[in-house]
């Protein structure tokens, strides 16, 4: 895939970008980035996929409400995880013009984003590209949040039927808050690492 576009839409938002081939490329190339530091996870398939956590795990400190240690809670590690070094996470829907769109039900991976780490990578596949804001918030909405309400089981109707999103009012819903990055924040640097391969929902 050319991510010319969007690359260059990107650093001209605030950026830095990096491209890779494969994920296996992606994973090599932050291993060699991240090292010796601390480092929190979003709730990220992408990321499982890319095998990040275990390969991170063995040159830094690791914190992920999926890996949870014995004697702690999820919430121990989520308050913990805030003030990382480094926080890795994906996006919901990526516009070729530059937002970065996430819909979140906990907050921790949205948060993460905007404050309170040194350093933030986005790791995209090619999958989450879409062409504006409108269709990549539509993918957020209608593709990306009812393959995780499926994924975590819950009682809503996007789960159901996995098509779409219904604007539900369930007391499970996951899509509870909204974050659209129109430029990189000011408060941390931020990276965005493509990858031409299909990745995460």
């Amino acid at each position: 895939m050319d991510f010319t576009k969007v690359k260059s839409a990107l650093e001209e938002r605030g950026y830095q970008v990096t491209v890779c081939d494969t994920k296996e490329a992606a994973s090599d190339y932050l291993n060699a980035q991240i090292d010796g530091r601390s480092v929190s996870f979003g709730g990220s398939m992408t990321l499982k996929e890319l095998g990040l956590f275990e390969s991170l795990a063995t040159h830094n400190t690791m914190l992920s409400h999926w890996h949870v240690p014995e004697g702690k809670t999820g919430a121990d590690v989520l308050r913990e995880a805030v003030a990382t070094d480094v926080f890795l996470t994906s996006a919901n829907g990526l516009a070729e013009t530059g937002e970065i769109i996430n819909i979140d039900g906990t907050g921790n991976r949205v948060a993460g984003t905007l404050y309170g780490h040194r350093k933030v990578y986005f790791v995209i596949g090619r999958n989450k590209l879409a062409p504006d804001y409108e269709k990549a918030l539509w993918r957020a909405r209608n593709i990306a949040s009812p393959k995780n309400a499926q994924r975590l089981g819950v009682q809503t109707p996007c789960a159901a039927k996995g098509d779409k999103c219904y604007d539900c009012k369930s007391p499970q819903r996951i899509c509870r808050g909204l974050v659209v990055l129109w430029e990189a924040v000011k408060s941390c640097e931020t990276e965005v690492v493509l990858v031409d391969e299909d990745l995460g929902y």
